[in-house]
């Protein structure tokens, strides 16, 4: 056996006991919040890049649509603890949406386990975005999003993996979004310095829609966003002007 096979074998027997650990806390946590999710709706965006801007996106997005909605969104790791106060504390503002980022490391450690999930959604898969994890951990550990029986899945369609996510599937249905042959699929876009413009087909129906974040990246970023508000059937009105209103810092 090979130093680094010796090193792996370690590393997922600590993982092991870790994960068990982890879960434990989930249940107690969960307990002793009340569990705030049984009257609010969990959309987890996951991914090597892009997930905060997604999450921002679909937050005004929301918002546009008169809901009450809380947002956590990182591309750093957070502990469980902190991920069950986020839930309670929104619960009491009176939230009936959350929108979290969901970095891998924290499905590696199972922060979410045992939450509903409503909408999965992942961004994108650009190993060179990874850090201290091989693409096969990185890959392992994103199943365990999709694995949590999420009602909706949303995947990249343009993703150079999507043949290895497109075996998940939501509960009550999968949307792809991109500039191949997708649900949400972009036809055309224009950068400007300040912002990005793409049109897009939406339940066969075009339409614009506009960000005042730049770069190409926004274009995936804007049909991410789009996907996921359809599966919870909000109108293109209202998916446009969310996406207007966000002002990334």
């Amino acid at each position: 056996m090979t130093e680094r096979e010796k090193s792996n074998q370690k590393k997922n027997k600590n993982g092991g006991f870790k994960a068990k650990s982890q879960k434990i806390k989930a249940k107690v946590l969960k307990s002793y919040y009340g569990n705030p999710l049984k009257d609010m709706k969990l959309i987890a965006i996951t991914g090597t890049t892009g997930k905060t801007t997604v999450a921002h996106f679909v937050h005004e997005i929301l918002k546009a649509t008169g809901e009450q909605v809380a947002v956590l969104a990182s591309d750093q790791p957070f502990k469980i603890g902190m991920l069950h106060k986020f839930l309670s504390d929104a619960w009491k503002a009176g939230a009936n949406y959350v929108v979290v980022t969901v970095p891998a490391e924290g499905l590696r450690d199972n922060v979410f386990y045992g939450l509903p999930v409503t909408v999965a959604a992942m961004t994108n898969f650009v190993t060179a975005g990874l850090d201290d994890m091989s693409p096969e951990e990185y890959l392992e550990n994103e199943k365990t999003l999709f694995d949590m029986d999420p009602e909706y899945v949303i995947l990249n369609h343009d993703d150079v993996n999507y043949e290895t996510f497109s075996e998940f599937k939501g509960k009550k249905g999968t949307l792809t979004f991109g500039q191949s042959s997708s649900d949400i699929k972009v036809l055309n876009s224009k950068l400007y310095s300040k912002g990005t413009e793409a049109t897009v087909s939406i339940k066969s129906e075009i339409t614009t829609l506009a960000t005042f974040v730049p770069g190409e990246t926004a274009v995936s970023y804007m049909a991410c966003a789009a996907a996921i508000a359809t599966s919870l059937d909000i109108p293109i009105d209202h998916i446009a002007d969310g996406l207007a209103e966000y002002l990334p810092d």
